[in-house]
């Protein structure tokens, strides 16, 4: 609940970005450490990991234009937002498919090697997430609402107080997303070593978070966004659309990986 740490100057240092950057310097460290057990060059897994950043934060800014009202991409907040998480999945997704052909690398093992340290990098997110004050949950009575700070609604809008002016408590979405993904993290880890073929690692992930993902979207309160009128027709938000598409595509994947059993041709492709 607290946005900022301290500034330089005008810059502002924000509790946002140092979780962020702690939890992507993990996150790397983690992904090449499950790279080297399939196999995979170090130096490679670090340069996949400085562009699929950089194809997320692309990718979570362009749905986040596509999703939300009145963006004014050309301002400081456009930039210093977290954008729109699926994007930044999808955004990342496709740099990895096209730079594990520019490398010469087997997708699936590298895909294995980077989802838990992807869920890692969210659980240290969240956190900044939280601090910031942004993806908040709906009003709720139970002893765990968290009650915001000024600083928070100035930094991000969320809400403080109710419409009588008493103190608002909200769900600690942010929160329950952390801790989370920090269980799946350790979950994904663990089954990396076990995994029965590859390619496990990232669709147990596709089903796991998209199932979360679904679930938590019913406590959020924030702001969702409404891409092409679909949330207005189906009542559901972009995040649980798309979540849908995942889980299932994600639940397809897996029996066709099961049923092909592990042939070496096929992990390598």
């Amino acid at each position: 609940m607290y946005p900022e740490i301290f500034r330089i100057g005008n810059f502002p240092v924000t509790t946002y970005g140092v979780w962020l950057a702690v939890g992507m310097l993990l996150a790397l460290f983690v992904a090449s450490r499950l790279g080297a057990r399939d196999g995979l060059p170090r130096e490679r897994i670090y340069d996949l990991g400085l562009w699929t950043l950089i194809g997320g934060l692309l990718g979570s800014k362009i749905l986040m234009f596509f999703v939300e009202d009145n963006v004014q991409v050309f301002t400081l907040d456009f930039l210093r937002s977290g954008g729109v998480y699926y994007g930044g999945l999808i955004g990342g997704f496709l740099a990895v498919v096209f730079l594990v052909r520019f490398y010469k690398l087997p997708f699936w093992k590298v895909a294995d090697a980077f989802v838990p340290a992807l869920a890692l990098g969210q659980a240290f997110g969240r956190q900044g997430c939280f601090a910031a004050g942004c993806c908040w949950g709906k009003p709720t009575d139970l002893f765990f609402g968290v009650h915001f700070s000024e600083a928070g609604h100035e930094y991000t809008g969320v809400p403080t107080y109710g419409p009588e002016g008493d103190a608002l408590y909200l769900y600690p979405t942010q929160l329950i997303e952390s801790f989370t993904m920090l269980i799946v993290f350790g979950f994904l880890f663990w089954l990396h070593k076990r995994k029965k073929f590859d390619g496990q690692v990232l669709i147990a992930y596709g089903i796991i978070y998209s199932i979360f993902r679904f679930s938590i979207e019913f406590i959020r309160d924030d702001p969702r966004g409404d891409l092409f009128g679909l949330t207005t027709m189906t009542g559901l938000s972009t995040s649980q659309l798309v979540s849908l598409l995942v889980a299932a595509a994600s639940i397809v994947f897996m029996i066709w990986r099961l049923r092909a059993g592990t042939p070496e041709s096929v992990a390598a492709e």
